[in-house]
């Protein structure tokens, strides 16, 4: 029986290092699951084409990543500077909602633009503004309606259109922007598989773009990336009302104590795992390596303690996007991942709840594959819950092949640890149906003769549908 090189699966940021024909082909054959479009520096003509591509080359594979876009969501930013400004520590500085002369200055005071003219409303002295992801601290001295007079707390160069971080406080900007509805849009004429919901602050956030979606046709996944404080501490409620979650550490670093951060991740995946609900970690996995052709030993450790956590995904950035070495980034994170789940004790996770009958099935079928040699676990779905709850049990060492007949969901399935997805016409004769995948199976040299597939599935019994659990052996 062939064995998955890692249960823990790959998304990669796609961007001019890895857009080729040549290069999307070779991600793929290392295994990325999952192709991210992010959407703060891509264009709708570039999306078409792109997702077009990745289309075609999975096809031709035969194994078809899914795409996922990233939408941009709410942001606060500076504005144009006509050069670098250099800010001294204790200098003060002036948030003002106007364009500003070059030099950018008032009174010896700095004049900093910034895209929101509603900002004041939300802050007070003594509140924290970071800008340039945490680069640049000052410290806010008083606030009014057209001037926020902030004091520089370190030495810094100020660049234009820097992102603005605002710890702990809450702003009015919408969680979805008119930007995030036009790009979603084009993802929707492209049947991306998954969209990314950046500053996702509570369950609302989530039922508003999953009712945008639905009303432009669309049953795409909704990934909520946990960004900020809000987030963190509304987490129960968005687990349960997003199809998935993303660690995204960038923003979470800045906008939450980074002491906390890794507590914030244990517990994330955790009560994700408790839930049956994907996880994804995410940003600065390998940054280095956007340079550098070897990883820091800070790094390889960041990665396998993702992987001991329970991670359902590894997400990398820049470093697949204009990284020097995308396809060694990929080769490190297999390898990784893979000598990580090598030596993990063979167990299923005790946190996830399990309520329908044929769902607690699935807890035995994988101790079962799990206790034998060269057996995998079989499943049949439509909805996609079984396989994601049989995926959340981490039965590790198993593999877990999911069939459907549901064109779009074998690629959603790509996203789920452990998951090998097969899309395959069912039968209305269960008995066939089962046939029909083993032969797959056999014909893609997935299963070998003698090989035994614990099987759960559904027989007729005196004209009744029974749930069952069958170990097959391959003949």
């Amino acid at each position: 029986m062939k064995k998955l090189d890692r249960q823990t699966k790959v998304i990669a940021t796609i961007g001019p290092a890895t857009e080729s024909e040549e290069m999307l082909e070779k991600l793929i054959l290392k295994g990325v699951d999952v192709c991210r479009l992010n959407m703060a520096h891509a264009d709708h003509d570039w999306v078409r084409m792109i997702s077009s591509r990745i289309r075609s080359v999975g096809v031709r594979l035969n194994r078809e990543p899914a795409i996922m876009m990233d939408v941009k969501g709410p942001e606060i930013r500076t504005g144009y500077l006509h050069k670098e400004v250099e800010l001294k520590k204790d200098d003060l500085l002036d948030i003002v909602f106007v364009a500003q002369p070059d030099p950018p200055q008032y009174e010896g005071v700095w004049q900093i633009e910034v895209n929101y003219d509603k900002l004041a409303d939300h802050i007070k002295s003594g509140d924290t503004v970071l800008i340039d992801n945490g680069l640049i601290p000052l410290l806010v001295i008083e606030s009014s309606a057209k001037r926020i007079r902030c004091k520089v707390l370190q030495d810094s160069i100020l660049k234009s259109r820097r992102h603005v971080n605002l710890p702990g406080i809450e702003t009015g900007l919408p969680s979805l922007t008119e930007k995030d509805k036009r790009d979603s849009k084009v993802g929707i004429e492209c049947k991306h598989d998954f969209f990314a919901l950046s500053f996702t602050r509570d369950a609302d956030a989530i039922d508003l773009f999953r009712r945008f979606l639905q009303d432009n046709g669309s049953d795409a996944h909704i990934i909520a990336k946990l960004e900020d404080q809000k987030g963190v501490s509304n987490i129960d409620e968005i687990i349960t009302a997003s199809d998935a979650i993303m660690i995204a550490r960038g923003d979470l670093g800045i906008e939450c104590p980074f002491e906390d951060l890794p507590i914030i991740q244990r517990k994330t995946v955790g009560a994700c795992l408790t839930n049956g609900t994907p996880v994804i970690v995410a940003t600065h996995l390998l940054e280095s390596m956007i340079e550098s052709p070897v990883p820091t030993r800070a790094e390889i450790s960041d990665v396998a303690n993702a992987v001991n956590e329970g991670a359902d995904c590894l997400m990398l950035s820049g470093e697949t996007t204009t990284g020097k070495q995308p396809l060694e980034c990929l080769d490190i994170l297999n390898r990784i991942a893979s000598k990580t789940e090598s030596v993990l004790v063979p167990g299923l996770t005790d946190e996830l709840r399990l309520f329908r009958p044929k769902a607690k099935m699935l807890r035995s079928a994988a101790m079962l594959a799990m206790k034998m040699k060269n057996s995998a676990v079989l499943v049949f779905t439509r909805s996609g819950d079984l396989a994601a709850k049989l995926g959340a049990l981490r039965p590790n060492g198993a593999p877990l092949f999911a069939f459907t007949d549901v064109d779009g969901l074998h690629r959603r399935l790509r996203l789920i640890w452990g998951i090998e997805p097969f899309m395959m016409d069912f039968s209305d004769d269960p008995e066939l149906t089962i046939q029909n995948a083993i032969e797959k199976l056999k014909e893609e040299s997935w299963v070998e003769i003698g090989d035994q597939l614990v099987t759960v599935t559904n027989v007729l019994a005196s004209g009744k549908i029974v749930e069952s659990i069958q170990l097959r052996e391959v003949d």
